[in-house]
């Protein structure tokens, strides 16, 4: 029997739960043709939450297109033309021929080809006779809208790890060649066509749209809002319900609260309770799933932590500790962090390794649950939070 707990991919449908505004919101604005922005740290459910809206949306019958790629390897303008450009005509097409007939259609006086040898050996139909140019991106960028007029078809491209696009050589041509674009089916009201952004790294997206400023006006940002607690509880007793087993409604909302609501540690924790539990599930037995389930992430963390220089150790040992004035004399002496000068360039370096986020009211948050927990109970022997 399939487990109830489900950790290892998006879920849909009825194992989908809370953010049942969030989707309908989402499903709005991809019927509009918005751009869509989701930011949010690895494995919170973004993912789920666009896979449970596309599903939605098919099962009442929307007719729809979409495409997706990952930017986590783009590196370089040809990765990106290249990725993009097969995500689109993936779309619409899938034997050599169609790809053939599409790039002599869309992309006429481009250096971009469909190479069948090159095609056979890498299954992507994007190929270039020679070193791509700002024309080709241009060129590969506006080809959706043009295949949405065309067919008179919705279409939605989905890219994941949008923030990898900023490690990329030429990341500011990529950047305001996409906005051109944009602006200008904006300016046409060519509402065919609309691109959801994800992007895990939450400190990289804010540059990316708050601090460069691109895109501006031309995308619409959706925040995950919080599961409710109740609501986590009341799905995981019913998944161990299914399998004859109990479990005290207190420690469930405790299981919660440890993990912070997260999802994909909460189920990945319970389905190793629920492997080896048999009856009523005790809170011994919690503990030892915890052990678990930090030895599964302990190496991770633990190279997270020797990444950091001194400096940055002591600022998210204050973090850990509550502090929130971190450029004060007090704190800054407290914690040997030399100055308020150095206290800035330890947040920006704390925040480039996506561990920590600053709110606007310099308010920080440590990105990962599971992590803070190890490191202020592990790293730095403290007590847990109640």
């Amino acid at each position: 029997m399939d487990s109830p707990f489900i950790f290892d991919r998006p879920v849909t449908g009825k194992n989908f739960i809370g953010r049942k505004k969030d989707s309908q919101i989402l499903q709005n604005l991809i019927l509009q043709n918005e751009n869509v922005v989701i930011s949010a740290p690895a494995k919170s459910g973004k993912m789920s939450l666009l896979e449970h809206t596309l599903f939605s949306m098919k099962m009442t019958g929307t007719q729809f297109l979409v495409g997706q790629m990952s930017a986590l390897t783009v590196r370089t303008l040809a990765d990106f033309i290249s990725k993009y450009g097969s995500a689109v005509m993936r779309m619409v097409a899938s034997t050599p021929s169609e790809y053939a007939e599409m790039v002599a259609r869309y992309l006429q006086g481009t250096h971009i080809v469909f190479d069948q040898d090159a095609f056979s050996d890498s299954g992507e139909p994007v190929s270039f006779n020679w070193e791509p140019d700002e024309n080709d991106l241009i060129s590969i960028l506006r080809m959706p809208y043009s295949i949405a007029r065309d067919r008179g078809e919705m279409m939605v491209m989905v890219i994941s790890e949008f923030q990898n696009i900023a490690l990329a050589e030429g990341d500011d041509l990529i950047f305001g060649a996409m906005e051109k674009v944009m602006k200008e089916a904006a300016e046409e009201s060519r509402k065919m066509f609309s691109s959801v952004f994800i992007g895990s790294g939450v400190n990289a997206m804010k540059d990316i749209f708050r601090h460069r400023r691109y895109f501006y006006r031309l995308t619409e940002p959706l925040e995950l809002s919080e599961v409710d607690e109740k609501e986590i509880a009341e799905h995981l007793a019913k998944g161990f319900l299914s399998g004859g087993k109990v479990i005290d409604r207190e420690l469930l909302a405790g299981t919660c609260r440890l993990f912070k609501c997260n999802l994909y540690y909460l189920n990945m924790f319970v389905s190793i309770v629920d492997a080896r539990a048999k009856g009523f599930i005790t809170e011994a037995m919690l503990t030892e799933a915890l052990a678990s389930i930090i030895a599964i992430h302990e190496a991770r963390f633990a190279a997270t932590m020797n990444s950091l220089t001194t400096h940055q150790v002591n600022l998210l040992k204050a973090i850990i500790e509550g502090c929130t004035r971190f450029s004060g004399s007090e704190v800054v002496r407290l914690y040997a962090l030399n100055s308020s000068a150095n206290v800035k360039r330890v947040k920006d370096a704390l925040m480039k390794k996506e561990i920590v986020s600053f709110g606007d009211d310099d308010s920080p948050e440590v990105l990962d649950p599971l992590f803070e927990y190890w490191v202020r109970t592990v790293y730095f022997g403290k007590t847990a939070e109640k």
